[in-house]
């Protein structure tokens, strides 16, 4: 299983999604251009000591990261599905897809996914922090396939 974070516009959460993956031993895909100039000390300075522990890809745009997991599922993470997350049977190959924070994803890429799963939310709230439903999702999903760091 892999997270993966379409063009992140916030620097801290890149960093904060650097510091789970490294945690829960899951590779993290970064799919450019990002919203914020990538600053390796700054990035390192909010993943804390975990950036080196971290197996992460940069993958210059989306075509470049869909040629690279052709055959992986894709799971989007989003507010607009109709399924929960906890309805969702994952896969081992699974790949989690968190939209940028200020957009989601493009109504072109959102279209093209056949799996999307949301997490329910009071109906007053929009959404959580994209690191925070990455973890959520990301947890249920590693609780599914037995998967241990």
């Amino acid at each position: 299983m892999r997270l993966a974070a379409y063009q992140p516009d916030i620097p801290q959460n890149t960093g904060a999604l650097i510091r789970l993956c490294a945690g829960l031993n899951v590779p993290l895909e970064l799919i450019e251009p990002f919203g914020f100039i990538w600053d390796e000390r700054k990035i390192r300075s909010s993943a804390m000591d975990y950036f080196d522990l971290a197996k992460i890809t940069r993958h210059k745009s989306w075509d470049e990261f869909r040629k690279t997991h052709e055959s992986s599922r894709i799971i989007l993470l989003s507010t607009k599905s109709a399924c929960n997350y906890t309805d969702f049977e994952f896969q081992s190959n699974d790949i989690l897809l968190l939209g940028r924070e200020s957009a989601g994803v493009p109504d072109s890429i959102h279209n093209t996914l056949e799996h999307k799963v949301k997490i329910p939310m009071a109906a007053n709230a929009r959404s959580l922090n994209i690191a925070m439903a990455g973890a959520i999702i990301l947890g249920e999903g590693l609780r599914q396939i037995r998967h241990t760091p």
